[in-house]
């Protein structure tokens, strides 16, 4: 019985997208932590279906728990269904409004554009989804064997992201455990959202380390960094483009420039274009509105002197192709300043790729980046090269860089190694193990010598391991993952 609880990786062990967590109790029961796509380098060298494709066992898990709706933690819920998947989906109350948004947009991409289709499997999703209150346990089992419970708590990332406590329960062996699955952190001070509190206790915590090697930017330093890149928008008569996320991302730098303008002593800030040009963003927007009780109380504070941050004179969206060609014939010819918020957030494709094969040869324009880049994304070469007078390859053309790429760490939406070592110091009873997940190879290693330095110093007995590296406890009826992530 020492075997369980065990921990296996279907995806995000070793690196930054693909996250798909199990917890397996016992040889016939199991917890799965979310069931994300794999992107960028992590998906390079196998097609879609090939890599997505679910392979593991699924008649075993009694639930599959969602931290937050980001595509590469949920992206793979078709694959999961196909594959015979039948239990619940446990998820917060806004994700529960949310998924079904991101999930459709994924099967219109990815799957089938037959409403028909769409809408079977999107009723399908519906009738699993279980939304659970913050803060409250939720048992997904509990018999003369086991006893299994979940608890959701704020991880500040997104609008109705969770890290998860797991509390397991071996009845016949007597053997209990706290496991807590982090899912993505979000900075701290982060627009809209509360920062994350660490749990009381946890024997085993399974913690992200996207930016486990480095340090944001305050948000002070930020907020100015942003506000320059506009300013010199201004004074060029060009536009700022910003590949972001339709969630998440998007709704943060609107609350900011909402805050930017609001302050501004120009006039010409007042008369800037904000265009958001994704009718994907605009819907999760108007979904971020509805949801204004999980807003943190700087955001109601701003609502009740009578500001809407999300809903201001300046900002305008594109929904349809027709008016997107428009705007961008009319942004790419002209020199009146603007700003333009697309997805994809890694440029990988999306509305946003049109603007930067338009735009990155032309020296009055800016790309900025305020998120993190992966590895093998057009976003990363842009990051990467164009500083350098580079070039990057877009839907098969060579695209020349001369416009500026900018990049301002501190929007990112995770926590940077500071954050996550205070998330797992702070814990009153802290783990005895930290497995570390969703990270490239460099950010994990740095993280792992942070984690273990500040053990030594509380004289705190803890084992850091890397997610990539084989649990000894694993049962061997687990196909390992056929991707490396």
């Amino acid at each position: 019985m020492d075997d369980y609880p065990a921990i296996l990786h279907h995806g995000g062990a070793a690196g930054v997208t693909g996250s798909c967590h199990r917890l397996q109790i016992a040889p016939d029961r199991a917890l799965l932590i979310d069931c994300g796509l794999f992107q960028g380098q992590d998906a390079d060298h196998l097609d879609s279906l090939e890599q997505h494709t679910v392979r593991f066992p699924v008649d075993d898990i009694l639930a599959l728990v969602v931290t937050h709706v980001h595509i590469d933690h949920i992206g793979r819920l078709p694959y999961l269904l196909a594959a015979g998947y039948k239990g619940p989906i446990l998820c917060s109350i806004p994700s529960r409004r949310l998924l079904p948004l991101v999930i459709e947009d994924a099967l219109r991409v990815g799957f089938t554009r037959d409403r028909a289709l769409i809408e079977r499997f999107l009723e399908e999703v519906e009738n699993r989804l279980v939304a659970i209150d913050y803060k409250t346990w939720h048992t997904v089992i509990d018999d003369e064997c086991h006893r299994l419970r979940v608890k959701l708590q704020r991880a500040g990332h997104i609008l109705g992201s969770a890290y998860v406590e797991v509390d397991s329960l071996d009845k016949q062996a007597g053997q209990a455990q706290r496991t807590v699955f982090s899912g993505d952190l979000g900075a701290p001070h982060a627009p809209l959202l509360p920062a994350p509190k660490p749990p009381y206790r946890a024997d085993v915590v399974v913690l992200e380390s996207t930016y486990g090697d480095r340090l944001h930017e305050d948000r002070l330093h930020r907020r100015s960094r942003l506000k320059a890149a506009i300013d010199r928008a201004l004074e060029n008569g060009g536009t700022v483009i910003i590949p972001a996320f339709s969630i998440g991302r998007t709704q943060e730098l609107l609350y900011e420039l909402e805050g930017l303008i609001y302050r501004a002593n120009d006039s010409r800030w007042r008369d800037l274009e904000i265009i958001v040009d994704s009718p994907l963003a605009s819907r999760f927007t108007e979904v971020y509105r509805e949801l204004k009780p999980w807003w943190d109380a700087e955001a109601h504070r701003r609502l009740r002197s009578g500001r809407h941050p999300l809903s201001f004179d300046n900002l305008y969206t594109v929904d349809s192709h027709d008016t997107h060609e428009r705007t961008l014939d009319y942004l790419a010819s002209s020199h009146r300043p603007a700003m333009v918020i697309a997805a994809s957030g890694m440029a990988s494709g999306g509305r946003v790729v049109n603007y930067l094969k338009r735009m990155l040869g032309d020296e009055r324009h800016c790309v900025l980046f305020t998120g993190y880049q992966a590895h093998g994304t057009p976003g990363r070469a842009i990051q990467q090269y164009g500083p350098r007078g580079g070039w990057v390859e877009l839907d098969g053309q060579r695209i020349e860089i001369r416009a500026r790429v900018e990049t301002v760490n501190g929007y990112s939406a995770h926590a940077d190694q500071n954050d996550l070592l205070n998330f797992v110091r702070r814990i009153r009873q802290p783990p005895k193990e930290v497995r570390l997940v969703h990270g490239d190879a460099d950010a994990q290693a740095a993280l792992k010598s942070t984690l273990l330095k500040w053990a030594d110093g509380a004289g705190h007995q803890l084992q850091v391991m890397l997610g990539a590296e084989p649990h000894p406890a694993v049962s061997r009826r687990h196909e390992k993952p056929t991707v490396a992530s």
